[in-house]
């Protein structure tokens, strides 16, 4: 049920609308009967001055039938996509996206009857469905929140999303925004450093003590016995916290790694046809807190699954953010289209070439980093080896330190085509571990672009 803060407003514009079309379905009628008796009497009156097989003739009959298909055209043309975004919201609100796999839903309101198609690939979201009902009978490993948005990077349109919320069944966790980023945010700290600060995968720099540690002495810039020497690609790729935390606090500072988060859609309310929040970003007087801010050390920081994929969306496509989208268009009870979708950029980012420098950064995590234990194989499998894969990891415990979330977010793009899609998962475990982000990742690849292959080969 649908209400409306404007009492009869949405009814009143449905009964001008209808009235409008009736009367001018009248008026196209008598302009096309009108049309008819002269086209006739045109005729009658050629044949009797030419034969019937003259030039003339055949010149003359397309130019009367083309008169009267003129009507007709006119009335397609002017078809109006009448429902704003906002209204759409409102009718979709209560629509179940994520726990069905069909792609057309059908919703009733007091005003009127919808037909909403969606961008919903059903063969993906079965599959992904299948696997959400698999692990909720797992005894053992069954994780408390879990979410996967798999989204086609160059348009922004979502083409599988479902997950599950044991606390709270009835949420959408794929656009709930209190999930630690984690590692995740490295992507806005590496992008800042590769574009203010010249940084190229090859860029030395030096660490001590653990990767996976962030105290204060392992944020002094020191160089020496005790230093390990790595390059920024691979600092990324094997998410190595003191580099990066060095990064945020000594060389990027407070207000380039506000600007960059900002420039990535951070504190923002995305205004799609699912509205949500793109994540919580901020920085307080704390130098120590820029480090752990840079690195992703730090529950401050938090992102939607649907942020998620929106940030690697942007990476493969330039260095634009693209505005998520479901609904391909909606269709009233007459058939006809009121709302169509189209394709929005919602900001750019960052640069082409420094998009291009973290596809290869990103690249490095599935080789060598992070991921690569999952992708194994990657390179001789008969699906994934045909394409180009890229993405990032993140671990980090809730404040309660009973939910430990294990992010990936990446993208898989066809050497030899044009398809590329972004995919944003994070899996929260408890006590024990289950299947990790970077498995269902691996597996969302191969199921999607095996179907996409063998739908080519049909046509």
């Amino acid at each position: 049920m649908v209400t409306r803060k404007k009492e009869n407003s949405w009814r009143d514009f449905q009964s001008e609308y209808i009235i409008k079309k009736r009367k001018k379905a009248l008026f196209l009628n008598r302009i096309k009967k009108i049309s008819v008796s002269l086209a006739v009497l045109f005729l009658i009156t050629a044949i009797g001055f030419y034969k019937f097989n003259t030039p003339e003739t055949k010149k003359a009959v397309p130019q009367l039938v083309k008169q009267e298909q003129a009507p007709s055209q006119k009335k397609e043309s002017k078809n109006q996509f009448y429902l704003s975004k906002n209204q759409l919201n409102h009718i979709i609100s209560s629509t179940d996206f994520i726990k069905t796999d069909k792609n057309i839903f059908f919703v009733d309101t007091p005003e009127q009857s919808y037909k909403i198609t969606t961008s919903i690939d059903i063969y993906l979201q079965d599959f992904l469905i299948s696997l959400m009902n698999r692990t909720k009978k797992l005894k053992r490993g069954k994780p408390q929140r879990i979410a996967l948005v798999v989204m086609e990077a160059d348009s922004g349109k979502i083409i599988a999303m479902t997950g599950f919320d044991l606390e709270n069944p009835d949420a959408n966790p794929c656009i709930d925004a209190d999930y630690p980023a984690a590692s995740i945010f490295k992507i806005v700290t590496a992008a800042a450093a590769i574009e203010s600060l010249g940084y190229t995968p090859q860029t030395q720099l030096y660490f001590n003590g653990n990767k996976y540690t962030l105290y204060k002495r392992q944020l002094k810039d020191v160089k020496n016995k005790y230093s390990y020497k790595i390059s920024f690609s691979r600092a990324f790729a094997e998410s190595v916290n003191p580099v990066f935390g060095k990064i945020g606090k000594n060389y990027l500072g407070k207000k380039r790694l506000e600007s960059y988060a900002d420039a990535f859609g951070f504190n923002q309310i995305i205004e799609s046809e699912l509205p949500f929040i793109s994540g919580s970003f901020e920085t307080n007087s704390s130098e120590y807190h820029l480090a752990e801010l840079g690195c992703g050390f730090n529950t401050d920081t938090t992102i939607s699954p649907m942020f998620g994929a929106m940030l690697t969306a942007a990476v493969v496509n330039s260095g634009d953010l693209m505005l998520p989208s479901i609904v391909e268009h909606v269709t009233d009870s007459d058939g006809e289209i009121i709302y169509k979708n189209q394709k929005s950029t919602y900001k750019s980012a960052i640069r082409p070439k420094t998009a291009a420098t973290m596809i290869k950064l990103m690249e490095k995590t599935i080789q060598r980093g992070t991921a690569r234990k999952s992708f194994r194989g990657a390179s001789k499998d008969t699906v994934l080896s045909k394409l180009v894969i890229g993405g990032k990891t993140g671990s980090l415990y809730n404040r309660g330190h009973t939910v430990k979330y294990d992010w990936f977010t990446g993208f898989g793009k066809e050497k030899r085509g044009n398809k590329k899609i972004a995919i944003s998962i994070v899996v929260g475990h408890r006590k024990y571990i289950g299947t990790r982000a970077t498995t269902y990742a691996k597996m969302i690849l191969k199921q999607y672009f095996k179907n996409n292959d063998m739908t080519a080969k049909l046509h």
